[in-house]
């Protein structure tokens, strides 16, 4: 596996994912109470001997700089890396702006890939859930004598309209992509028949679409040829139309848990499965982990609490009374006395309240950080570093679709989120 290249990309502004994205990038947002959305693609190449990867980023990069310098160290002898490569001005940059697009931040940084021992270009993306050995898909290339491998997943019509769609046929060759179809008769174009499907040892179950999972391994010398000789600046729309026609692009079959964290919706709707009673995803597989920072946090403390059906990280406080239903409780979060939270994620803090702190919150008249007594939050999303004060309601009982942009409180996807640092006064009702 030393002849891979890993490339995580950073993605873009995340406007579908803000608020959670006000602050920090699409791959620092938290997940599951204790890690991050980048640990994923780079869990998945540590556990698949992928220990080589460079991780392109753009937007509000900062916490996500620092989680990865703190989390991915290797030892000397093994050769591996997380190099961190920010957008930046180069002298082979005639524009000198920004990455335009995936394929476009790739051909940026193309010098990092020209480097001696590279055989293949393994492309992820740093916003996705799921667990996948890439030594598999190595092998469908290497196997298939690809210039390109992608790999994919089956999807019903509606989900097809979010996705990059593939046309396969019987050797596995991909004969047509079409970026995001709308409607049925362009699906028409690229369906596949459930049977071929079915004969791959995968259950159609009404899926006759394959969709781009938008993890790509190319052939190094063929990548850097197709970038040199284009400006196109998305893989999706651009470059896999084009390079079909000309190479041998090979489908990867993947049928495991697969969710692209790309909406408010897709994030809540993704951490509440994993606290579940038989989550689709298993953060304890012990086979493949998921790796995050390591903390010296305490364990949580609770007495008398209520808890059911919930992921609760370390280092947490819940008063007495309290009752978690269904919901992610991140680390040190506090929760105060009789507070009630059902179907939530709450994200936590970054450090405890010193007593400097709590004596300034309570001269100013504005919360400690955490969820005051009292309050009742159900179908909500808590950002980092919140304060809500004592008896505060958060409920978004007027099936709200969308509202407020710079307030603490809105709602985006039907589902109210505190945004990171917001302050809720005492009583306050959304």
């Amino acid at each position: 596996m030393r002849n891979v290249i890993s490339l995580v990309l950073g993605g873009g502004r995340g406007t579908r994912l803000y608020p959670l994205t006000k602050f920090r990038s699409k791959p620092a947002v938290p997940l599951a109470g204790k890690y991050r959305l980048i640990d994923i693609p780079l869990s998945n190449c540590i556990n698949s001997g992928l220990n080589r990867m460079y991780v392109l980023t753009q937007f509000m990069s900062v916490s996500l700089h620092r989680h990865i310098r703190q989390t991915y160290r290797f030892d000397h002898f093994s050769g591996g890396f997380v190099e961190l490569l920010a957008a930046q001005q180069t002298t082979n940059d005639e524009k000198k702006d920004w990455y335009q697009g995936t394929a476009d931040a790739v051909r940026k940084n193309l010098r990092y890939l020209q480097q001696p021992g590279i055989d293949y270009v393994l492309i992820l993306s740093g916003d996705q859930l799921y667990r996948m050995d890439y030594r598999e898909m190595i092998k469908t290339h290497q196997d298939s004598k690809a210039d390109v491998t992608i790999a994919g997943i089956p999807v019903d019509r509606e989900a097809a309209k979010g996705f990059g769609i593939m046309r396969i046929n019987d050797e596995g060759r991909v004969q047509g992509f079409l970026e995001k179809p709308q409607t049925y008769k362009e699906m028409d174009m690229v369906k596949m028949d459930p049977a071929w499907i079915d004969a791959r040892g995968i259950p159609s179950k009404g899926r006759d679409l394959i969709a781009s999972m938008g993890i790509y391994l190319f052939n190094r010398d063929m990548l850097v040829d197709a970038l040199e000789k284009t400006d196109y600046p998305d893989f999706g729309k651009e470059i896999f139309p084009a390079v079909v026609r000309s190479k041998r692009v090979m489908l990867h079959m993947f049928d495991g848990y697969w969710e692209d964290i790309g909406t408010i919706k897709a994030f809540y709707e993704a951490n509440l499965s994993l606290a579940g009673t038989h989550p689709p995803f298993d953060l304890s597989a012990a086979v493949a982990p998921i790796y995050s920072r390591p903390r010296f946090l305490p364990p949580t403390m609770f007495d008398g609490a209520t808890i059911k059906r919930s992921l609760i990280a370390d280092g947490c406080q819940i008063g007495q009374g309290a009752v978690i239903e269904n919901s992610v409780i991140g680390l040190r979060t506090i929760i105060g006395e009789g507070v009630t939270i059902r179907n939530t994620v709450i994200m936590g803090a970054d450090s405890y309240d010193t007593d400097g702190t709590k004596q300034k919150h309570a001269n100013n008249g504005t919360p400690q950080t955490g969820i005051g007594d009292r309050s009742y939050i159900e179908g909500a999303i808590i950002d980092k570093n919140v304060r809500i004060g004592k008896g505060v309601r958060i409920v978004n009982e007027q099936g709200v679709e969308n509202r407020g942009e710079d307030e603490a409180c809105i709602i985006r996807d039907g589902i109210p989120c505190v945004v990171k640092d917001g302050v809720i006064p005492d009583n306050f009702r959304l």
